[in-house]
């Protein structure tokens, strides 16, 4: 028995990394899942039906239930394909889990129109395309009376949270995501959905390019920066366990699980009168200074 017995569960871009670290950790709970992947590169290109049918085969040699699909989680047409074969092969959905993305780091000045599309597309675009038509499914059974009981599990970052140099792009999307977390808690509870995100911390294959620190350890010693360590919170989020909590962002890396705090109101002076535009400077530093220091932007 497992904390997520029969329930179906969608992994995007769970060819490796995180998402098959989550595919694998659902289907060892009872899940069934949809392994997707495009199978592309750390920057979106090429493609092939590999990775999410090795996945997949992986959890069916431990005795589970998974299918792959190599859908793209981008466009509007196939989201809906990836919703449908969950509901054709296994009668029902439960969770999804948007994972997939890829990388095309440049500074923002560099970054052209052709970057910035395709990793707004992956990461932003993608979490919608999925969510909606599963959203469309769960509503439907609940206005016909039925008891729902599903999640969304968004993936936000560090970047997302707090902005990471030469990173504009990914992080404007990661933003979004957070953001887009937050409406649908809101938005959906009625519907017995509820919605949270993560933002982990762990060696993929757009990591370990990138932050040389997390380069395994050596000998038995707890590997902080493996991918399998985010999956534990992942399928927590995706069980009947967690349906009193939604509208969250979590870091998580290693043995650490934080509930990020995001935005909230800060000092504010209302004068009850419009400002003369030489009077407002002195006024806002003021309340800069009342105010805590934002983090700091990764990579500075």
């Amino acid at each position: 028995m497992g904390i997520c017995d029969e329930r179906v569960v969608i992994v995007t871009g769970a060819g490796g990394g995180l998402g098959r670290e989550h595919a694998l950790a659902f289907a060892a709970e009872g899940a069934k899942v949809v392994v997707n992947d495009l199978g592309v590169s750390n920057h979106g290109e090429g493609g092939s039906d590999g990775p999410a049918q090795q996945v997949a085969n992986e959890i069916k040699e431990m005795g589970g239930e998974a299918i792959a699909n190599t859908d793209s989680v981008s466009e509007f047409a196939t989201g809906k394909r990836i919703v449908e074969q969950a509901l054709d092969s296994f009668g029902r959905l439960d969770v999804v889990v948007n994972n997939a993305g890829f990388l095309r780091d440049r500074m923002f000045v560099s970054t052209s129109e052709e970057e910035w599309d395709a990793v707004i597309n992956v990461h932003l675009k993608g979490h919608f395309c999925i969510s909606k038509h599963a959203c469309e499914y769960w509503r439907a059974q609940s206005k016909a009376g039925e008891t729902v009981d599903a999640r969304i599990i968004n993936t936000s970052s560090g970047a997302g949270l707090q902005g990471s140099v030469g990173q504009g792009t990914y992080s404007a999307a990661k933003a979004g995501i957070a953001g887009l977390t937050l409406v649908q808690a809101a938005e959906l509870g009625r519907y017995g959905v509820t919605s949270n995100a993560i933002a982990p911390a762990a060696r993929t294959r757009m990591t370990e390019a990138i932050f040389t620190d997390m380069k395994p350890p050596e000998g038995d010693a707890f590997d902080e920066s493996h991918p399998g360590n985010v999956s534990p919170l992942v399928v927590w989020l995706g069980s009947p366990d967690s349906r009193e909590v939604s509208g969250r962002v979590f870091e998580v890396k290693g043995g650490l699980i934080g509930v990020s705090d995001g935005w909230r109101d800060g000092p504010t002076y209302d004068k009850n009168a419009k400002w003369a535009p030489d009077e407002i400077g002195a006024k806002v530093m003021e309340l800069i200074g009342e105010a805590l220091p934002p983090q700091k932007v990764h990579g500075t």
